[in-house]
């Protein structure tokens, strides 16, 4: 099959109108896939669905909403149930810097509800309509710092690790039914949310070095239907390498907690 007939007629990507869920849309759509963008701010949205349509011609949709809650959930589950969407991508994340007890129960509550209620209940109703059909493809943008607990972003780093786990289990499930299912675990990528947390220098976490978001979106869609989990970038699969294969865990979560300080540390 060609990536349309497999994936098309259209993508649903959460999280689209910057960054990696941009990056997405843009090789999506070179693809010839249709796409509906979900994001929160409506000026950034319609301005790239505005440049997709004139650079590939293809339908773009745009959705201002928060799938972080249940209004918004129930907008996006309607425009699904109006439009095939053959391939959905959660790029839609949070992260909360800080130390875990010093953040309030309502960020934790707002963070799990993006990163991990969101796409649960996305990927279990998108899910259930791509096996019927016997095609489609669940992407989740999870995080190399879904390999281990890591200090300042422990909660961040666990649900990154859930849509992992959940992507595993689900590509086990599904790939027989038609659909594939995947998780890209970039490490630090070039996103305007990256800059915004204003990382420093910190010593061996410099390597690898911040990844083109373009060049993960392509990585990771040219490995839809191979695995369950992508490392994207020859630097993140050796920190993967050395992360899962060759340090002990209490090793790992030291020097990952301790890199992280160094990078959130303020003057």
């Amino acid at each position: 099959m060609s990536f349309r007939d497999r994936y098309g007629p259209a993508a649903l990507i959460t999280g689209g109108s910057e960054g990696l869920g941009a990056a997405f849309a843009a090789e999506i759509a070179a693809r010839g896939l249709d796409l509906v963008l979900v994001a929160r701010r409506p000026g950034p949205l319609e301005s790239t669905a505005a440049a997709l349509r004139a650079s590939h011609g293809v339908d773009v949709t745009t959705l201002a909403c928060d799938v972080g809650t249940d209004e918004g959930l129930a907008q996006v589950s309607a425009i699904a149930r109006e439009r095939e969407i053959g391939l959905f991508v959660h790029s839609a994340a949070v992260s909360s810097i800080g130390e875990f007890t010093e953040l309030s129960e309502a960020t934790h509550e707002a963070l799990l509800a993006l990163n991990g209620r969101a796409p649960l209940l996305l990927c279990h109703r998108l899910g259930r309509t791509m096996a019927a059909r016997g095609r489609g493809g669940l992407v989740f943008l999870s995080s190399l710092s879904a390999l281990a607990g890591t200090a300042l972003v422990a909660h961040y780093a666990a649900s990154k690790a859930y849509q992992r786990v959940l992507a595993e289990g689900l590509w086990a499930e599904l790939s027989p039914r038609g659909v594939d299912v995947l998780a890209c675990l970039a490490g630090p990528t070039d996103t305007p949310a990256y800059r915004a947390s204003r990382p420093r220098g910190t010593g061996w976490l410099e390597w690898p070095p911040v990844m083109d978001p373009g060049v993960v979106a392509r990585e990771t869609l040219a490995a839809l239907g191979r695995g369950p989990v992508i490392v994207p970038g020859t630097g993140n699969k050796a920190v993967d390498f050395l992360l899962r294969r060759l340090l002990p865990e209490r090793v790992a979560v030291r020097l990952l907690s301790d890199s992280t300080r160094r990078m959130y540390r303020r003057p």
